[in-house]
């Protein structure tokens, strides 16, 4: 269980810091591994201690945050935890009513239809009043993990966020997003201007609450070609990785590493090698080799096994890793899924995902 044990000595001691080596590109012993989505519905004990309370009202619950993210690390011996959340919580800290409807996912009651509906999002977002909820719960995690790992705190960024808040919730083309971008490019740059700032707050703040490194999900960039990508998404990833430097530095905050995960963004892996990121992370259709070409030396890569890969027969998810981490290398490399874990998979796939990491990373090591 989650106690929450408000000792003025700060967190406990570190025990297993082997994901945030490999992040700061230090050598590591054996490939530290975590999964997207680890925390999840592939879990029977996360359905039953999700199965009483709507899904927005869990996020804001920081003791079933806590029990969330700490229930994979039960089951397996992951490299890190990850703050269970969801993305849609900035654009409900602006001010948007986003509703978790069966069968259908995310839901928000009044999407941006014009340009004058920006009018209505706040302007000014105190994230403490807004989203404090989420920095309790990675206080009280830090706590309960008691040091066996580090903590992951993360965010959407901002095209993947003003995505959800035009379309209303997921959708095959985002064409009504992609339409602003085309028709009305000034107040497109003003809601992603907006959306950055908060988002810059937002992971400045779980630093503050004991987050060991963040994650900027742009879930949606495979959604946009070369030049929107260029023109929409990547100023602003760059944007938040040195305004969220800076003000870490200015409050005397630990520099944590930050990861970018673009998803189906292979054209733009160089810029995003160079985006201020020490981690990039990569989805399952780019060859490691070549994300390596293109990416150099000074990142280390994050990823990238199909996850459907866990459908397969234990000994065949063994061959797949260590095919992975051939190609990759164990050094400067987090091994993780090309994408989220589904709600079908099973755990013990999951287990022996995690243990061929180790396993073969720790012989190849050896050898």
């Amino acid at each position: 269980t989650c106690s929450f044990s408000r000792s003025p000595k700060g967190f406990p001691k570190l025990k297993n810091d082997t994901f945030l080596r490999a992040a700061r590109g230090e050598e590591t012993e054996h490939t530290p591994v975590w999964c997207m989505r680890q925390a999840g519905r592939y879990l029977p004990e996360f359905r039953e201690t999700r199965a009483a309370q709507d899904f927005f009202a869990t996020c804001r619950s920081p003791k079933l945050c806590c029990e969330l993210t700490l229930q994979p690390l039960r089951r397996f011996p992951l490299d890190a935890a990850i703050i269970f959340s969801d993305i849609l919580v900035v654009p409900q800290a602006l001010g948007m009513e986003v509703v978790m409807v069966p069968g259908k996912g995310p839901t928000f009651t009044e999407p941006l239809k014009e340009v004058e509906d920006l009018l209505k999002l706040r302007q000014k977002v105190d994230v403490t009043a807004e989203l404090g909820y989420v920095f309790q719960a990675i206080t009280l995690t830090r706590h309960s993990l008691e040091g066996r790992v580090p903590l992951i705190g993360f965010s959407g960024a901002p095209w993947t966020l003003m995505s959800y808040m035009i379309e209303g919730g997921g959708s095959s083309t985002m064409a009504k997003a992609k339409s602003w971008l085309y028709r009305h490019p000034e107040a497109s740059h003003q809601l992603l201007r907006l959306l950055a700032d908060v988002i810059t707050d937002y992971l400045v703040g779980q630093v503050a609450a004991g987050a060991q490194a963040l994650q900027l999900f742009e879930s949606h960039a495979g959604h946009l070609g070369p030049e929107q990508f260029q023109d929409f998404a990547l100023p602003y990833i760059r944007d938040i990785a040195q305004a969220v430097k800076s003000k870490l530095k200015e409050e005397a905050l630990p520099l944590v590493p930050m990861i970018i995960f673009a998803k189906d963004a292979h054209y733009a892996l160089r810029d995003l090698a160079r985006a201020g990121y020490e981690v990039v992370g990569l989805d399952w259709t780019i060859r490691p080799q070549e994300a390596r070409a293109q990416t150099g030396k000074d990142v280390t890569l994050q990823g990238n096994l199909d996850p459907c890969a866990l459908y397969a027969p234990k000994e065949k998810i063994g061959e797949l890793v260590k095919k992975m981490l051939e190609a990759f290398g164990t050094q400067r490399y987090i091994a993780n899924l090309g994408h989220g874990l589904y709600p079908d998979m099973n755990p013990e796939h999951v287990g022996a995902f995690v243990e061929a990491v180790h396993a073969h990373s720790r012989h190849i090591n050896k050898h």
